[in-house]
C-alpha cells in the first residue's frame, strides 16, 4: 500500500514533467534529478536514491502486465506507460554512509557550550520574569536526553514515562537508570524496532537533569493522565520539527557551525562513549545499529584520542616488558 509521502512524490513528478504517466520518458527523470540537485540546498544522495525508488515503484505498478493500464492507454490515447527509472538514470545504494562529509559530531567543548548555553537561557527567562521558561528548560533537557543516551529525534519524542525504567546495576538512579526505546528505526518493511538503552555514568549529570524534568517541571504543565515525557503547554507531544528549530536556533545564537544538526547528538554519543573506552560492541548495542559498520561511520574521534591510542601501541612495542609487569 502506498504512503501518503510516496503518492505526494509521484504527484509531485507529474507536475514537474507536465505530463501523464503514459507519456513519461527516462529523460524525464534526469530533469527531475538534475533540478533537486541545483536547489540552494541540493538533494543528498540518499533523498535521490529514495525518490528514485518511489518513481521506480510506481511505474512497475503501470505497467504490470497483471492489469489492463498498459492496453487501454494504447487503445485510448496512442501510447503506453513504460519503466523510467533505469540503472544509468538513478541513484544506487553503494555505501555504508552517505550523509554529506559536513556532517560531524560537536566535540566536548562544542557539547559544553550548547548545554551550558540551553541552561543559561532558562535563567535569562526567570530573572526578566518573562513567560517560557518552562519550555526553555523542557528543551535543554530534552537536547541533554538525546546526548546521554544516543537516541534518535523520534525516538526521543515519542518517549512516554513508561519508557522510564531502572537499571540493577545502579539503583540510586532509580527508574531513570535506562530507557526503553518503542519507536527505533524499522528495517524495511518491518515495524519499528525496539531497544533499552543504559545509562552511563559518564552523563549522570543528564540523568539528574532528566528525573528534574519529570519530578518537578513536567507536573507544572498540569498533564493529568497524558503520557508522553516531552509535552508542550498544550499538553500534546512535543514534535520533531520544534526540536529540530529549538536546537538550530541554540546552535546559531552562540555561533556553532550551522551544518551542526540535532541528529549531531547522537554522533557525539557514539564518539564520546569509544573515547571513554566503552567497547564498540556495547556502543552498537546502545544506539541500536545492526551492524558495527553502521556505528564506525558515525565515530569522528578527536586526534587527542587517536594520539593516546598510539602512545599505549607504541609502548607496547617499546617496553614489553613494563607493559608485561603492569598486566
Amino acid at each position: 500500500m502506498a504512503t501518503r509521502s510516496n503518492v505526494a512524490l509521484v504527484k509531485r513528478f507529474a507536475r514537474f514533467t507536465g505530463e501523464y504517466p503514459w507519456t513519461w520518458q527516462p529523460g524525464d527523470v534526469e530533469d527531475f534529478t538534475v533540478s533537486l540537485l541545483n536547489r540552494a540546498e541540493p538533494a543528498s544522495h540518499s533523498t535521490l536514491r529514495g525518490y528514485h525508488g518511489v518513481i521506480r515503484g510506481f511505474c512497475a505498478f503501470i505497467t504490470d502486465a497483471r492489469y489492463d493500464w498498459p492496453e487501454v492507454c494504447q487503445e485510448r490515447f496512442g501510447a503506453h506507460p513504460v519503466q523510467i527509472c533505469h540503472d544509468w538514470n538513478t541513484r544506487h545504494h553503494v555505501a555504508e554512509f552517505e550523509a554529506r562529509p559536513a556532517k560531524r559530531a560537536l566535540t566536548f567543548d562544542e557539547a559544553d557550550a550548547f548545554f551550558a548555553h540551553a541552561d543559561l537561557k532558562v535563567e535569562r527567562i526567570l530573572a526578566a520574569g518573562k513567560k517560557g521558561a518552562l519550555g526553555a528548560l523542557r528543551d535543554a533537557q530534552f537536547f541533554k536526553t538525546v546526548y546521554a543516551f544516543g537516541l534518535r529525534r523520534r525516538e526521543a519524542c515519542m518517549l512516554d514515562l513508561a519508557d522510564l525504567r531502572s537499571n540493577p546495576n545502579n539503583p540510586e538512579w532509580g527508574s531513570y537508570g535506562s530507557l526503553h526505546v518503542r519507536h527505533a528505526k524499522a528495517n524495511k518493511g518491518g515495524p519499528p524496532r525496539r531497544r533499552t538503552v543504559l545509562a552511563v555514568p559518564e552523563f549522570a549529570w543528564a540523568v539528574e537533569g532528566l528525573r528534574q524534568w519529570i519530578e518537578e517541571g513536567r507536573p507544572k504543565f498540569r498533564p493529568g493522565s497524558a503520557s508522553p515525557v516531552w509535552m508542550t503547554e498544550r499538553r500534546s507531544r512535543l514534535s520533531v520539527r520544534h526540536s529540530d528549530e529549538k536546537f538550530a536556533l541554540l546552535r546559531d545564537e552562540i555561533g556553532l557551525d550551522p551544518k551542526l544538526t540535532l541528529h549531531s547528538l547522537r554522533h557525539s554519543y557514539v564518539t564520546h562513549l569509544i573515547e571513554y573506552g566503552y567497547p564498540e560492541r556495547f556502543v552498537q548495542e546502545q544506539v541500536g545499529h545492526s551492524y558495527a559498520s553502521s556505528t564506525a561511520v558515525y565515530t569522528d574521534v578527536s586526534d587527542d584520542y587517536k594520539n593516546r591510542i598510539l602512545a599505549k601501541a607504541l609502548a607496547r612495542v617499546r617496553h614489553p616488558r613494563q607493559q608485561g609487569q603492569q598486566q
